[in-house]
């Protein structure tokens, strides 16, 4: 990949009244490096980054009085806390798989009496006590445990466990889990993308620079700026930038959505590394933000056998106690992804208990992913040499893309638990967005590119999503998915701008649908309010098939069970909504309502239209795919995205 000059810090962009300027052509920003100690693998901490995160994600009091701060706790006489937490782990099983490292040491500053303990579990969550320490009216000493990694190959993990006993008290700061280093330390860059979230993105930057000095592994910061209200117009950018140094650089580009802002952070590291061995994390804008995660990801790669990509976890920002999945896969023929692996944990209580299993939700068996999303996610250098860039996909499935791409090529993608971030939850986004066209549209491409693409299970899939919005009531959502197939046909040409032409053409199709407008549940339009009563759903149907072909036939006929109803956000399936000539549904956002109308002229229309579309997708599939599979190479090249970013 051929190099090009670096772009300005943004402390030197500001001053030059620019977003991006120039350093000395050749200059190279990123070299592996002699490490001068231990690899810190991972802090110690006891409290989050935000009074929003409970403690108990760190450090869990199961007895007596505890102060519990972000680098410090104090044990008051006969307390005990575990660190047998999310945050609190070490991944013992994905070092024992992944990496050549074989003992962890555990180092923290003791001042007081008590009894410092390191603990493992096994894949059944089984404990045992490794080492322990007695520490005896110590004055500020530094304490050391160490831990063989060497019982977790199918799961298990190690943490900290404090205690005193009567007439005793404990102060543990500057707790350090640190392995052996490297012979080079690989280099890395953050990038962050951003569209108009300058608060939520300079937030970050500001995490960010609280935790540089232990950030050691952290050469550069990259914010790709697509949107209108910038993060530079803030009045505290100044400041962070000032902060971060050299180590920020702040660039303006055109909308070419998270696919465009993430590749430009390895699109940058590309053109400005004379070394093979880099590391590209990329984070989203809108994350709260835990700085350990760069710590624990990048630790972690530069310690594998292999390069691997590597991926923090999500937890769901409006519950900060609930991990998303532990690890995911996509049925990618039957355009499925998010699908948690056998043995992850998903949409769990980190905090509670499996109701299943009566035990505590923490991921003891470890587990393979086979993609993860980009709200926080490390690629290697080596892997964009070896497959190229990431398609031009203006967002969705482009972060399964290309694992998917990375792990024919010889680099799977690990997951690791206890790297997260809190993340927007996504079952509070509605499906009936234009955002919908990108995922339609994208996992077709990607299934071509990445599956057996039978193409009588996709139509099949795709038939069933028509019937099922068309029966509902959701006409814009239908004439989404029509538009996402055959742009698809019409081949990789679609791609040829990044998606932006895209974006526009889909909100001002649905702008002709009136369901795909939100209104406030107190204003709804053409309806009394006084006139709307809940409906709630009955269980799903016992004879599913015959039920359905019931309900084809009645709307055809145009009859109905209900004239009017108000039906919540989960009672919204197909075999309830279609029982209404109106049905006012909850948004999934809970912000407002959807106003579904029957309209039987429309909705034999689109029921033509999908029908010919998806005949077309059955006959023009296969040669279709083969125009994607010729295109990729130029596709994912530094010279397309080099024309895409106008460079």
């Amino acid at each position: 990949m051929p190099g090009k000059p670096a772009p300005a810090t943004a402390r030197q962009a500001q001053a030059n009244g620019k977003t991006a300027g120039s350093e000395p052509a050749g200059q190279a920003l990123f070299a592996e490096r002699a490490p001068h100690s231990a690899l810190l693998a991972q802090r110690g901490l006891f409290a989050g980054p935000s009074g929003l995160v409970s403690k108990d994600l760190y450090a869990e009091v199961l007895g007596g009085a505890v102060t519990r701060e972000r680098e410090r706790i104090t044990l008051e006489p006969a307390a005990r806390v575990s660190g047998n937490t999310y945050f609190g782990r070490f991944p013992a099983a994905y070092w024992q798989r992944w990496t050549h490292v074989d003992a962890v040491t555990v180092t923290a500053t003791v001042t007081g009496s008590g009894r410092l303990a390191l603990r493992a579990s096994d894949p059944d969550g089984v404990p045992r006590t490794v080492t322990v320490h007695d520490a005896r009216e110590a004055d500020g000493a530094e304490v050391a445990l160490t831990a063989p990694i060497d019982k977790f190959l199918d799961g298990g993990a190690l943490w900290l466990d404090l205690e005193t006993e009567a007439g005793q008290r404990l102060a543990v700061s500057d707790v350090r889990w640190t392995v052996e280093p490297p012979d080079r330390i690989r280099p890395t860059a953050v990038t962050i993308c951003t569209m108009n979230r300058a608060d939520d993105c300079l937030g970050n930057l500001k995490a960010l620079a609280d935790s540089l000095p232990a950030l050691e592994t952290l050469d550069a910061i990259y914010v790709a700026d697509q949107g209108t209200d910038t993060v530079d117009s803030r009045e505290g950018f100044a400041e962070v930038a000032e902060r971060l140094g050299d180590r920020l650089h702040y660039l303006k580009q055109p909308n070419l959505g998270g696919a465009g802002g993430f590749t430009r952070g390895l699109y940058e590291v590309a053109g400005n590394t004379r070394t093979e061995h880099a590391n590209v994390l990329f984070m989203d804008d809108d994350v709260l933000l835990e700085p350990d995660l760069v710590i624990r990801l990048t630790a972690f790669s530069n310690r594998v056998v292999h390069p691997v990509i590597v991926g923090g976890q999500m937890l769901n920002l409006l519950h900060p106690d609930q991990l998303h999945v532990g690890a995911e896969y996509a049925h990618l023929n039957a355009l499925e992804p998010g699908k948690p692996v056998p043995h992850s944990l998903s949409t769990a209580d980190l905090l509670g208990v499996d109701e299943e299993t009566g035990k505590p939700n923490r991921q003891e068996r470890r587990v393979d992913a086979e993609y993860n999303g980009w709200w926080s996610c490390l690629i290697p250098y080596e892997v964009v040499r070896e497959i190229g860039y990431p398609l031009p996909f203006f967002f969705q499935w482009d972060d399964a893309e290309y694992s998917y791409r990375a792990r024919k090529h010889g680099f799977p993608t690990v997951t690791l638990p206890g790297a997260g971030v809190w993340h927007a939850d996504f079952h509070w986004k509605d499906w009936d967005e234009w955002h919908r066209y990108f995922n339609l549209r994208n996992s077709i491409i990607t299934a071509a590119l990445h599956s057996p693409f039978d193409l009588n299970l996709l139509t099949r899939v795709l038939l069933a999503q028509v019937v099922r919005y068309l029966l509902g009531m959701q006409y814009g959502l239908t004439a989404t998915l029509i538009k996402a197939v055959e742009d698809f046909l019409e081949g990789p040409e679609i791609l040829h701008d990044g998606g932006a032409a895209a974006m526009r053409e889909i909100r001002e199709i649905r702008t002709r649908y009136p369901e795909t407008k939100r209104h406030p549940a107190t204003d709804v339009p053409g309806i009394a309010t006084a006139d709307l009563t809940i409906h709630n759903t009955a269980p799903r149907p016992f004879l599913q098939r015959f039920y359905l072909a019931k309900t084809i036939v009645d709307r055809i006929a145009g009859r109905h069970k209900h004239a009017l109803g108000m039906i919540p956000h989960d009672d919204s399936t197909w075999w309830h909504v279609s029982q209404f000539a109106t049905a006012v549904v909850t948004d999934a956002s809970q912000e407002g309502v959807r106003v579904r109308r029957y309209d039987r002229q429309l909705m034999f229309d689109l029921a033509k239209r999908a029908a010919r579309v998806l005949n077309r997708l059955r006959k023009e599939g296969r040669a279709v795919q083969a125009q994607y599979h010729r295109a990729m190479p130029q596709l994912t090249s530094r010279e397309n995205w080099t024309r895409l970013y106008g460079l």
